[in-house]
């Protein structure tokens, strides 16, 4: 039986070097919406690393997505328009080793899709993140989780994380080609809210944060009565829900 943790860890460096680390994975719609709101809802999670979907993608998106960096005490790792829409923050206990935006085979009259990758070490503990938006297309979709998979491999890294919309359910074929190798964290862990989509009256989980094996999940899913957040502001933010996972990534690589 799966014990629901009461209250997600802060983040915290262990004695042996390992790092617990919170890891936010947020559609934020190329801020179309409230944003002041959505940096409430940002700063109310305290993550170590957002991985986003479609941030901000045209005219000055490189001003937007710094504003949004500020309003919220972060740092812009990469992504953007260069990865097609997934991008990656972090705050200043993430120390960078390299950073790739990737963009994924065009299906011809499909929306380019993208990955935002970056190896970062958080006190003793070195990782690969993937930020990833898959299309809205079942075949395609399955490809691209396949190549979030192979990006993974090709990073070599000892430890990853993989957040983002894949548009597709637990049930899904691409939801379970990434969970077939990866810990689905919210499945290991579960704690506050399941569904993600769409944020007034949520039905579906297609938001989520899969780790590989040997990171400890201590916690995952949609956070509520976040410190200074209503649940207005989760419905005026954006038009998913967040997921935020509470992650001990072991020390060493």
């Amino acid at each position: 039986m799966v014990t629901m943790p009461t209250a997600l860890p802060d983040s915290r460096t262990e004695p042996d070097g390992s790092a617990v680390i919170r890891v936010l994975s947020y559609n934020i719609r190329s801020l179309r919406d409230d944003t002041e709101a959505l940096a409430r809802v940002i700063r109310a999670c305290a993550p170590d690393l957002v991985c986003v979907q479609e941030a901000p993608r045209f005219f000055r998106w490189r001003k937007a997505a710094a504003r949004l960096a500020a309003m919220t005490d972060l740092v812009i790792l990469g992504g953007g328009a260069t990865a097609a829409g997934p991008m990656l923050f972090c705050s200043l206990r993430a120390t960078v080793e390299r950073t790739e935006d990737v963009l994924l085979p065009l299906t011809p009259g499909q929306h380019r899709r993208g990955l935002a990758t970056a190896v970062v070490r958080v006190a003793g503990a070195r990782f690969g993140v993937v930020s990833c938006h898959l299309s809205l297309r079942s075949d395609e979709r399955h490809a691209q989780a396949g190549m979030v998979l192979d990006r993974i491999d090709t990073m070599r890294v000892p430890h990853a994380i993989v957040a983002g919309d894949l548009n597709d359910v637990p049930e899904g074929r691409a939801f379970r080609r990434l969970a077939g190798r990866l810990q689905d964290c919210r499945a290991v862990r579960p704690w506050g809210d399941e569904l993600t989509f769409p944020p007034h009256a949520p039905r579906k989980r297609i938001d989520a944060v899969f780790a590989t094996d040997r990171i400890e999940v201590l916690g995952c899913g949609v956070p509520a009565d976040l410190p200074g957040v209503t649940a207005a502001d989760l419905r005026a933010a954006t038009d998913h829900l967040p997921v935020l996972a509470a992650l001990r990534v072991p020390a060493g690589g």
